[in-house]
């Protein structure tokens, strides 16, 4: 049954959306013996295999990375200030962005996508990848766009440093992104980036920052987010 709930909300979201960085949604087959959704394939899988390979993690340089980061953040400002109701992914993690040729980013996987009700509270049980679910969920239960804000900020640290950044994660409340080297942080597998580049990084670094405080409303909204990206990277 947690099965179907799923495969019936990823449904119900995915009808919902139309955007170049979201995975195209082409239908679906739900039948006693079988259920499946149909997508389009994206040839390079997951942004986490990538990483996870030195050979190919030295082909996503890092201006695919910070157009990486650029594609998450506008699937994301489209579905939580586009859509009607706004939806909140639930589980932005590595795993579920998908790469296709040209590196491009394309959300995937809406099984614990939740639509918002405006007419309720939106309370839920905790969902979501470990590392990557917002702090609050573990107290308020209570699903916000700022859940996603969350997650999307280590998600940017993690396309940065090029694993998930548990350390980073872990310091956090005893440093400032003002005392941090950049070359500390950067994943030591590519070249260094030229000077056009690192100025870029050092932006996505403190965003990210911005995103993880602890404090929910002190996150920017993910369309403060996509107003800030445009306007430095």
């Amino acid at each position: 049954m947690a099965d179907q709930r799923q495969y019936l909300n990823e449904v119900r979201a995915l009808v919902k959306t139309r955007h170049r960085n979201i995975v195209k949604f082409y239908g679906f087959c739900s039948s006693a013996g079988h259920s499946f959704l149909v997508y389009k394939y994206l040839e390079r899988g997951s942004l986490a295999s990538v990483l996870s390979k030195n050979e190919e993690s030295k082909k996503l340089d890092w201006n695919n990375r910070v157009n990486i980061v650029k594609g998450v953040v506008n699937a994301l400002s489209y579905l939580h200030h586009d859509c009607s109701p706004p939806i909140v992914h639930r589980d932005i993690t590595s795993n579920n962005i998908l790469l296709d040729l040209e590196y491009e980013a394309h959300l995937s996987d809406f099984g614990i996508a939740k639509l918002l009700n405006p007419d309720s509270s939106n309370w839920s049980n905790i969902a979501g990848t470990y590392g990557y679910i917002a702090p609050e969920l573990s107290y308020t239960m209570q699903v916000t766009e700022k859940c996603d804000v969350f997650s999307f900020g280590v998600l940017a640290l993690e396309l940065i440093s090029g694993a998930y950044p548990g350390e980073f994660l872990s310091n956090l409340s005893i440093v400032t992104v003002e005392s941090i080297p950049l070359n500390n942080v950067l994943d030591q597998r590519l070249s260094p980036p030229p000077p056009e580049v690192v100025n870029k990084l050092v932006f996505i670094l403190k965003l990210a920052v911005s995103c993880l405080d602890n404090n929910p409303k002190s996150r920017p909204t993910m369309h403060t987010v996509s107003q800030l990206v445009f306007d430095h990277i």
